[in-house]
């Protein structure tokens, strides 16, 4: 994954650098790259992947806890102000970082502290509830799952930190024909916490033009995906460059600026290498 995702990024670097593309990002927002599907590159070479993502175009990432996430404990050998030098050295900007249930609800203090100390603005979490759903939950769960995230949001927001709650698992499941991700947004203060929209969720019925419009300037950042219908597929999909696929992205950025979207950041899990091939077109996307 390493050669492929290095070997890409420097022809998508080249491809920007030889091209003239409009100033202005989508909404005027600084091309993001969510920092998951690269992590077995960032646990063997975290400089090299790093100014790989860099040469591709991409100014801020969003990171994963190194004490949550296993795959990015390399980095705790890294005081979170140096981390952020290394990172700033690169040409990279980091506010925003996802991390482990357990770290926000059992170890908030110690988490929001690091955060702070990073210069993060944002903390966020993937779930809330279980990734991988029983399908036997119920409304009172929803409540149940949500009330540690208000507790933990509440002291986040005290420390000048935003929480926000990304919707995967059971977030974007239904319960009795119902979207549980409707329940938690009722549930959650909107004084302390914000949203993050997983564009590939629409796969699961929920649109994010819709989300946006629904709840305008509820929403803070979002992560985006694209895909192309593909029948060899188990899922029937299968991700490709933003752009090449299937969602309508000037819709979903005209939208974002009504929801109080200020970051996204490309996310491409299937494979990596196509992120950089996502930054031409972001390039080229006026909104």
């Amino acid at each position: 994954m390493n050669r492929r995702m290095f070997l890409l990024g420097g022809a998508a670097s080249a491809l920007l650098s030889g091209t003239r593309y409009l100033s202005a990002d989508p909404l005027g927002l600084p091309i993001g790259c969510q920092t998951y599907p690269v992590r077995k590159s960032i646990s063997t070479d975290f400089a090299g992947t790093m100014k790989g993502l860099s040469a591709a175009g991409f100014t801020q990432i969003e990171l994963c806890s190194p004490y949550g996430y296993d795959d990015f404990s390399s980095l705790r050998q890294y005081k979170p102000q140096e981390l952020r030098r290394m990172l700033s050295d690169w040409g990279l900007g980091c506010i925003s970082a996802h991390w482990a249930p357990t770290e926000l609800f059992q170890k908030a203090d110690e988490s929001i502290a690091y955060a702070k100390e990073f210069g993060m603005t944002q903390m966020a979490i993937a779930a809330l509830g279980p990734f991988r759903p029983r399908t036997t939950e119920t409304v009172d769960d929803v409540k149940r799952y949500v009330e540690p995230f208000n507790v933990f949001a509440e002291k986040a927001h005290a420390a000048g930190i935003v929480a926000l709650l990304h919707n995967e698992g059971f977030v974007s499941e239904h319960i009795d024909g119902k979207p549980v991700y409707d329940m938690m947004i009722a549930e959650l203060n909107p004084a302390t916490t914000k949203l993050q929209f997983q564009v590939s969720s629409m796969q699961q019925g929920y649109n994010p033009v819709t989300y946006f419009q629904k709840y305008p300037g509820r929403f803070l950042s979002m992560h985006c995906q694209d895909w192309a219908k593909d029948s060899s597929t188990l899922s029937g999909f299968r991700q490709v460059p933003l752009g090449k696929g299937v969602v309508d992205w000037k819709a979903v950025f005209t939208a974002a600026k009504i929801g109080g979207v200020k970051n996204y950041f490309v996310e491409l899990e299937e494979d990596p290498a196509l992120m950089p091939l996502s930054v031409p077109y972001l390039k080229s996307l006026n909104v």
